[in-house]
This record gives C-alpha cells, sequence and structure tokens, in this order.
C-alpha cells in the first residue's frame, strides 16, 4: 500500500477528523482549561445528576477503566463532586458542582464553535448528510468498541 492509499483509507481519515477535532477542541476551549471527554462527562453529569462511574462511562461511550481519571481530575478542580449512594455506601455518586455547572454554561458557547469549525469547509447540505452519515456509522458500528454508548434510563439521585 502506497501513502496515497493510505490517506484514502476510512480508517485514516477518521482518525484525522478525531486530531482536528481534538486540536479545534483545545484551542477553542483554552480559557476553560477542559478536554472533550471532560466536557462529555460534565454534561451527562448534569443531565443526569447522581450518576455512577459505570453509568457515566456508558453514556458517553468511554472506557470504564479511565474514566476514574477523568472524574478525579475534575474533583480535584471542584467541578465534579462524589457523594456515596443511600443504597450502597460503596457506590459514589457524582454531581456537578455549582462552579462546575458555572463552567459548563460558559463553555458552551466555544464548544459551539469548535462544531462550526469543524464543518466550515462544507456547505450546508454536505454538513447535514456528513452529520449524518457519521452518526450511522457510529450507530451502526457500536457494539464494535470496547466502550460502546449505552442510554441508562434509570439513575437514581442520591
Amino acid at each position: 500500500m502506497s501513502l496515497s492509499d493510505l490517506y484514502t483509507k476510512p480508517g485514516h481519515l477518521i482518525r484525522r477528523a478525531h486530531q482536528i477535532s481534538w486540536a479545534l477542541f483545545l484551542d477553542e476551549c483554552a480559557p476553560f482549561n477542559i478536554t472533550p471527554v471532560q466536557y462529555a462527562a460534565m454534561v451527562a453529569i448534569e443531565e443526569r445528576p447522581g450518576v455512577d462511574a459505570t453509568r457515566l462511562s456508558s453514556l458517553i461511550a468511554f472506557d470504564r477503566s479511565t474514566i476514574g481519571n477523568v472524574i478525579e481530575r475534575l474533583e480535584s478542580r471542584g467541578l465534579v463532586v462524589r457523594k456515596p449512594s443511600t443504597e450502597d455506601k460503596r457506590q459514589k455518586l457524582l454531581f456537578l458542582s455549582r462552579e462546575g455547572a458555572t463552567l459548563l454554561r460558559k463553555a458552551e458557547a466555544s464548544v459551539e464553535r469548535v462544531q462550526e469549525r469543524i464543518l466550515a469547509p462544507l456547505t450546508e447540505a454536505e454538513r447535514k448528510q456528513f452529520v449524518k452519515l457519521l452518526n450511522r456509522l457510529a450507530t451502526l458500528n457500536n457494539e464494535a468498541t470496547s466502550a460502546p454508548i449505552r442510554v441508562v434510563e434509570d439513575i437514581k439521585s442520591a
């Protein structure tokens, strides 16, 4: 295989798109000092207060073995609070702190700019088609990953 062949392979192009997405996110969100995964975790915790780490990893399609590191970083910055479950004291439930909720609101415009910058080279019709196809690929290949997304409905707050 030649480099020109490699450059046209879907896997290579997806990896490059991911690099570009991360770079744009880090550029736009530099004032907030958060990563895309931290942002996703905070969004999920805000929407599902009282979620545990295992369910959080399922909601954002992130590896369970490393979600603890993400939570620890957010907690050390005072953005997330862990509280013991009233049903199982060994289980820690996650909540956004007031500071976390404030940061999430402040970062929203920057995160939207990331999305706009990612899609900027495309026409409006191409943007819609691109997002539709990416969503289809991610949905239909969900089980191929070690961290499939799982929508969890029964999350109880402490």
